[in-house]
């Protein structure tokens, strides 16, 4: 499949950061967005807001579900900040749980859209998120809600999501998954999963670029729900124009706003298209890539050795060091980058293992 993919000549490991453009982006783009643009005397709305529904329809398939379910968002703390403000569980005596280990920034957004007085209660980073029990002992029955990464960009590590969800039901918690970190190498289901709410990106293994991130609400949800940060495109009828008169879209587009960005969603939904199409191809061979890395560098490896525990992306530790490692990386024009634990390495469908053996050399 690397024919299909716009690649560097160096060998590029950043999966976890950006995933490569397809070839046939631009002229999908050129297509769906300029051309109603570009070569029509007529606006061209109804013709970018069929990008829209497009985006939503491939995410349908990519995780099974239903289209309506899921709100196209501008960045995945935009989305989190307009749900957090549109429960009215919530209020100056609820209690959240989310790892240390989360990205910051959903811990900033968190912070911001609580009500005053709410708490939230981080699990430790030195314990182990992978494991049931560590969930089942800090998701105690004062917790209103739970937020949880499917995947840790710090640590390759994979939560159990259909068990905390599980924990989360028994105890009357309210769940929320973010999936940023895997959403294309890690096949989910939602019908199946069940949580009550996910947000997303496009920009890293769904090649999709950056500002087309999604909310999805489970349909228990949706009509109960009345968010706060509305426009006319959460409106059931945006071209009504009676100012007067607002009545909230009776699907997850309530949660839209105003007017809306179109571009990055024409990447996006044709880029997702073609992931949804893989089936769990991506993840087995992402993971045989991964399995190559662990089998030569053993405990240099320092994520999870068992599949069903670490994520499309790997830390290793290198006996040479991190800076001198890095430094060989680039003069070897290796594309990986380091966080605090290591060095982070992503293999997508587009590498290989000739890719691998080139980073072993360097490591080695």
């Amino acid at each position: 499949m690397k024919q299909d993919f716009v690649l560097p000549s160096d060998t590029y490991l950043l999966n976890h950061s950006v995933g490569r453009p397809l070839k046939s982006a631009e002229s999908h783009f050129k297509q769906s967005y300029l051309s109603p643009w570009q070569d029509s005397g007529r606006e061209p709305w109804q013709a970018w807001l069929a990008i829209i529904t497009e985006f939503q329809q491939a995410l349908g398939r990519l995780f099974n579900s239903s289209p309506m379910q899921f709100c196209p968002q501008v960045n995945l703390s935009s989305g989190l900040t307009k749900l957090i403000m549109a429960l009215p569980e919530l209020n100056e005596n609820s209690v959240v749980l989310m790892s240390a280990q989360d990205f910051p920034s959903m811990g900033f957004a968190m912070q911001k859209a609580l009500p005053d007085g709410a708490t939230i209660r981080y699990i430790p980073e030195n314990e182990d998120i992978t494991q049931v029990d560590v969930w089942q002992q800090y998701l105690t029955a004062d917790i209103d809600l739970v937020f949880v990464s499917q995947a840790y960009s710090n640590t390759g590590q994979l939560a159990p999501i259909y068990d905390i969800v599980k924990l989360a039901k028994a105890n009357h918690t309210l769940s929320i998954i973010d999936v940023a970190q895997s959403a294309g190498v890690i096949p989910l289901n939602l019908n199946e999963l069940d949580a009550d709410f996910m947000i997303g990106s496009s920009v890293k293994w769904l090649c999709g670029g950056p500002g087309a991130a999604y909310l999805w609400l489970n349909s228990k949800h949706i009509e109960r729900l009345a968010p706060k940060d509305v426009g006319w495109f959460s409106h059931e009828n945006p071209f009504e124009f009676d100012i007067h008169h607002f009545a909230y879209h009776d699907s997850a587009l309530k949660f839209w706003g105003g007017t809306p960005s179109v571009a990055p969603y024409a990447f996006a939904s044709h880029s997702i298209d073609y992931f949804s199409k893989l089936g769990d191809k991506l993840r087995e061979h992402n993971q045989g890539l991964i399995d190559l890395l662990i089998q030569h560098l053993g405990e240099q490896v320092v994520s999870p050795h068992d599949r069903n525990r670490h994520s499309g992306t790997v830390i290793i530790k290198p006996q040479i060091g991190v800076e001198a490692a890095l430094t060989k990386c680039e003069q070897a024009r290796i594309s990986i980058d380091s966080r605090v634990h290591g060095l982070r390495v992503s293999p997508h469908i587009y590498n290989d293992e000739n890719d691998i053996l080139k980073l072993l050399a360097v490591l080695k």
